[in-house]
């Protein structure tokens, strides 16, 4: 006797009242398995794009406002700081190492950012094609910017204000890209790499030297300033007064750590923040979301298990006479309850397969709705070891559910079945 089969049967037989209930716990599953890989892969990114970083600052303002623009580059800068009190900051017997960063431009919404050679070298990225830049207005483009942009080493464009898609273009000065960068995961997938100098520059454009030049002169001298070279480590060398949006800093010592943000906040115009303290709040508040998700997805589990318990329980009902035929054939007992056992693990395995299914699809969905930002960055099909976890949960509801109806078959009577025929 084929019992994988029978059981089957039974199922198919009313294939509108199993639908239901493999539909209901795959919908309860998904949330689950959703919640899983956002959480897995977000926590993932999010310490590997802070890696090697202690210390973020920039103008006072949002410490995790700060984080998420200089860091992860996923929101708004808090404002500009002189280089002066920057460079200042750097002679600082705390400091190891400051990675200066100008923002405010933008291509297709990929994010420009003025920096110098330590920024790709601290997230040990190497170069797919190409060189880094030397000179103003070379770029090296992210594996990402480069595969959605459909550029290579050669090719130019011109950048937008700000650090939205919309804004005016900067018609005055062409980027050229010289290098592209391999695919590594991270942050510098999604961004357009240059000099600081070059941001400068584009946001001088138009402007006059100084209130006695003419438009001649104001263009002899953006030529010389384009054949200069950039500034590849430390600070960019320049006569004028100029800002910067964020500094990137690595401690010298463990003491920094207690130090350097206090000295900062207290004692300068600009504010320090730290990316684990910050992340760590964040991470925190995003939790009391997630509970709250998971313990939505664990009560429609439950109401699917009752469901298949009653679904379960009134076939058994229907079923009373055919269970005895099939005693009376030379089924055994033990078989009858293995029998409704099997259904009830049948039903919830495919509502466990079908749920990891969906969560996989609707991640998907998400992710292609924002072609840009860290959802952009995670991957729909990648499959944890959690996720067996689920198949497992679902298969404990399974076997709950077909605990009664399980018995109720075992002490099914085949004189007394028989006989009410």
């Amino acid at each position: 006797m084929n019992l994988f089969k029978l059981s089957w049967k039974y199922l198919t037989f009313r294939p509108l009242s199993t639908g239901l209930n493999v539909f209901l716990l795959a919908l309860g599953l998904a949330i689950i398995t959703v919640l899983l890989l956002i959480q897995d892969q977000f926590e993932k990114k999010m310490n590997q794009d802070a890696a090697g970083i202690d210390l973020v600052v920039g103008a006072k303002g949002s410490p995790l406002q700060l984080i998420l623009a200089g860091v992860y580059h996923i929101d708004f800068p808090t404002g500009n700081i002189p280089m002066e009190e920057a460079q200042k900051l750097s002679r600082n017997r705390l400091v190891k190492n400051i990675i200066p960063m100008a923002l405010g431009d933008n291509y297709l919404g990929f994010r420009i950012v003025g920096t110098n050679h330590d920024y790709p070298a601290l997230y040990e990225t190497q170069l797919h094609s190409g060189v880094l830049w030397a000179k103003p207005f070379e770029v090296v483009l992210g594996a990402e910017v480069a595969e959605k942009a459909g550029y290579s080493v050669g090719d130019e464009f011109v950048g937008s204000h700000g650090i939205s898609v919309g804004s005016h273009e900067h018609e005055a000065n062409k980027f050229k890209v010289v290098g592209v960068l391999n695919r590594k995961g991270n942050v510098l997938d999604r961004l357009i790499l240059t000099s600081v100098e070059s941001i400068w520059y584009t946001h001088d454009e138009g402007s006059e030297v100084n209130a006695g030049d003419s438009t001649m002169n104001h263009m002899e001298h953006q030529q010389m300033s384009l054949s200069d070279s950039v500034a590849v480590k430390g600070f960019p060398k320049t006569t004028e007064s100029r800002d910067l949006t964020t500094l990137l800093i690595q401690y010298r010592n463990p003491m920094a750590a207690i130090q350097l943000p206090r000295l900062i906040n207290s004692g300068t115009s600009m504010q320090a923040a730290s990316p684990s303290f910050e992340m760590s709040r964040l991470f925190e508040l995003l939790g009391v979301g997630i509970t709250l998700l998971q313990g939505l997805a664990v009560v429609i589990i439950g109401i699917s298990g009752l469901g298949i318990f009653i679904a379960l329980f009134n076939s058994l009902k229907e079923r009373k006479y055919d269970l005895a035929i099939l005693r009376a054939i030379g089924a055994s007992r033990a078989q009858l309850l293995l029998l409704i056992f099997l259904e009830g693990i049948m039903l919830t395995f495919m509502g466990a397969i079908l749920g990891i299914l969906l969560g996989h699809s609707f991640l998907s969905v998400i992710i292609s709705q924002n072609e840009q930002g860290v959802v952009a960055s995670l991957q729909p099909w990648v499959f944890l070891k959690q996720e067996l976890w689920i198949v497992v949960y679902a298969l404990v509801v399974g076997v709950l559910a077909s605990i009664i109806p399980a018995f109720a078959a075992y002490q099914t009577s085949i004189a007394k079945q028989l006989t009410k025929a």
